[in-house]
C-alpha cells in the first residue's frame, strides 16, 4: 500500500506568526518538548505508516533544518527511503520564490513524475498530532477518490478558526466554508452529530467538521491541477477547487491535533506536554517520535525542586534550584537558586568548553546558560542565550506586544528572549 506513495511536507513561509522562533530557522526546525523539532512530528508519522519517500518543501532559513534532517534520518542503501529538503532555488524555467503551498509543489513537479508513484500525500510542518495514514489511504481507495482530505469534529465555538467541510452520506465533500464566522453560516456546513456517529467516533455535540490540511491526491490529479491552474494554495484555491470538481472524500480523524502556528500556540502546546496529564502523550511504543541522536549524558542536578516539568539530556541544574510546569531542552546550564516557572527552556547546541568559559569569564559576559538566582515566568527562552546572574524575566505588566528587534520581546503576552540573546547581570523587563 505504501511504497507507491510519495510524501510531501509544506515548510511553510517565513513564519511571522511564530517570530521571533524564526528569526534564524524556517518554522519545521523550531524546537518542540526539548529535545524535537516540529519536522519530527510529520516525518515520524510517515515512517510509523511506512511511507518513507518524504520531501520537506521550505524556502526560509533551510540550513539549521536541512542539518537536522541529514544529521537524524539515514536510510539503508537497500531500503530505498529518503527525506530530503527541497528549498527554493532559481533554474532555467523559474528564478521565482514560491508564492504559496500549492506553487511550491508546482516549483517541483518533476519529483511528482518520477514512475511508481500513484499517490501524493500533503502535510503542514508545523502540526502535532499522531496518525496513521495507512488508514487514510484506505480509506481513499476503498472510496475510489481522486482527493481525500482528514477531518477532525470540532463544536461550534471552534468552527470560526477553521476551514469547515459538509458530506453526504458517503462520506463525499459537497461543500466547504472558510472560517465561517456566524450561527447561518455554520449552519451551511454544519453535520448532524448522528453522522458522525455511525461512523466509529463519539460527536459528543460536535456538529462541525474541520479541515486539518491533509490531503492525499492521486498523482494524475494532483499534476493536472498543478499544470492546468494558477492555484497558489491548498488550503484557500486547490481544495474548494477540487470539492466542485472532483470526488473529494472525507477521512475521520478523532485524536489530538493542534496546528502550532503561533507563539500561544507553541507555548500552551509544550506546557501541556510537561502537565501531568498530557493531552498528547510522547510515549508510544508503537509509533514512537524519532529526532537525532546526540549521544548526550544525563542530566545532573541536587536539591532541586521540580514538579509537572520535562527534563531533557545534558542538563546541569544548580542546587536550589525551583523548576514548576515547565520545559527543559538539551544542554541547558542554570545555575544555583533559580526559579522557573511556566516556562520553556530550550537549551543549547553546544556545551561550551573550559576554555571558552574563560574566556568569557574574562571578559565579563555571562557563560551560555542561566546565572544563578534568575527569575523566569511566563517565557520562552530560546538557544544559546547567556543570561546573568539574578535576571528577572516576566511579563509584570501583562503586556499582549512589546519590543521589536530587541533581546527579549513579548508575543500574544509571552515573553520571549531571543536566541543568541546577551542579558547583563540584574536585567529586568524595561518598564513602558
Amino acid at each position: 500500500m505504501a511504497n507507491n506513495v510519495l510524501t510531501l511536507i509544506l515548510g511553510g513561509g517565513k513564519g511571522t506568526r511564530l517570530f521571533p522562533l524564526t528569526k534564524y530557522r524556517s518554522k519545521p526546525a523550531v524546537p518542540l518538548a526539548g529535545k524535537y523539532r516540529l519536522i519530527d512530528i510529520p516525518i515520524s508519522n510517515c515512517l510509523n505508516s511506512g511511507l518513507n519517500r518524504i520531501y520537506v518543501l521550505t524556502q526560509f532559513n533551510s540550513v539549521s533544518l536541512n542539518r537536522h534532517i541529514n544529521q537524524a534520518y539515514k536510510f539503508d542503501l537497500f531500503g530505498g527511503g529518503f527525506v530530503e529538503v527541497l528549498a527554493a532555488q532559481q533554474t532555467l524555467s523559474s528564478n521565482d520564490w514560491y508564492q504559496g503551498t500549492a506553487d511550491a509543489v508546482r516549483h517541483n513537479i518533476k519529483r511528482l513524475e518520477s514512475p511508481g508513484i500513484d499517490y501524493v500525500l500533503i502535510l503542514s510542518g508545523d502540526q502535532l498530532y499522531r496518525m496513521n495514514f495507512r488508514d487514510m489511504i484506505r480509506t481513499h481507495m476503498e472510496a475510489r477518490a481522486q482527493v481525500t482530505i482528514a477531518a477532525l469534529p470540532v463544536d461550534r465555538q471552534q468552527a470560526s478558526s477553521f476551514g469547515i467541510m459538509r458530506a453526504d452520506d458517503r462520506g463525499r465533500v459537497n461543500g466547504f466554508l472558510e472560517k465561517p464566522r456566524t450561527q447561518a453560516d455554520i449552519d451551511v456546513v454544519r453535520t448532524e452529530p448522528a453522522w458522525i456517529d455511525s461512523h466509529g467516533i463519539k460527536s459528543q455535540g460536535r456538529d462541525c467538521l474541520a479541515s486539518m490540511g491533509i490531503y492525499l491526491f492521486n498523482r494524475d490529479t494532483l499534476l493536472e491541477t498543478l499544470t492546468k491552474t494558477d492555484y497558489q494554495d491548498f488550503g484557500k484555491e486547490v481544495f474548494p477547487a477540487a470539492v466542485r470538481s472532483r470526488y473529494v472524500q472525507l477521512h475521520l480523524f478523532d485524536g489530538y491535533w493542534e496546528d502550532i502556528g503561533t507563539i500561544k500556540a507553541f507555548y500552551d502546546a509544550n506546557l501541556q506536554l510537561a502537565s501531568a496529564n498530557p493531552p498528547f502523550q510522547l510515549i508510544s511504543p508503537s509509533a514512537p517520535i524519532y529526532s537525532r541522536l546526540r549521544f548526550l549524558p544525563p542530566s545532573q542536578f541536587k536539591n532541586v525542586s521540580i514538579s509537572h516539568s520535562m527534563i531533557a539530556d545534558g542538563c546541569r541544574i544548580g542546587e536550589g534550584t525551583v523548576i514548576e510546569n515547565s520545559v527543559i531542552g538539551v544542554r541547558s546550564q542554570i545555575g544555583s537558586n533559580v526559579v522557573i516557572r511556566n516556562s520553556i527552556v530550550m537549551g543549547a547546541d553546544d556545551f561550551q568548553t573550559a576554555e571558552e568559559i574563560s574566556v568569557d569569564q574574562r571578559a565579563g559576559r555571562p557563560t551560555i546558560g542561566i546565572g544563578d538566582g534568575c527569575r523566569i515566568e511566563g517565557a520562552i527562552v530560546d538557544k544559546n542565550i547567556r543570561i546573568g546572574a539574578r535576571c528577572e524575566i516576566r511579563n509584570g505588566q501583562q503586556l499582549s506586544d512589546w519590543g521589536e528587534n530587541e533581546s527579549v520581546v513579548i508575543r500574544d503576552g509571552i515573553v520571549v528572549v531571543v536566541k543568541e540573546a546577551v542579558l547583563p547581570a540584574g536585567w529586568s523587563m524595561p518598564r513602558s
